[in-house]
């Protein structure tokens, strides 16, 4: 599989999404506004792969609403190896690894796309249970 990335360029505060350009022994990504070489002034995010529930493809730095039938809170999506996603919760008790499930789609169901660290800042102010 090969990851979709999104980026952060910090001066024009803009998100772009990257598309993947095929070689014979390697793979590039082209952004729409700056250039991949400026990578101090850009923050890359990777896809993790997954939907929420309205078919909103989930990136690391995405802000989540969780709610399952009888808990929900509001976290960040991070990646803490190559392979393990996390919904690291604005209250410190409440997280959730997807690591941990083998059918995520019966977990996605559950999780909502509500923004990013970037863009909606105010979402991250306190704990919505």
């Amino acid at each position: 599989m090969i990851p979709k990335l999104r980026a952060w360029e910090k001066q024009d505060e803009r998100m772009s999404y990257g598309e993947v350009e095929y070689f014979d022994d390697s793979i590039n990504y082209r952004f729409d506004h700056f250039c991949t070489g400026a990578d101090e002034d850009v923050e890359f995010m990777q896809s993790t792969g997954l939907k929420d529930k309205n078919g909103v493809e989930i990136y690391e730095g995405d802000i989540v609403e969780y709610s399952d039938y009888e808990y929900s809170f509001t976290g960040i999506v991070t990646q803490d190896t190559v392979t393990c996603w996390w919904i690291k919760g604005i209250d410190p008790d409440d997280n959730f690894n997807f690591d941990d499930v083998t059918d995520y789609s019966e977990y996605t169901c559950d999780v909502k796309v509500i923004g990013n660290v970037h863009q909606h800042h105010e979402l991250l102010e306190g704990d919505k249970k």
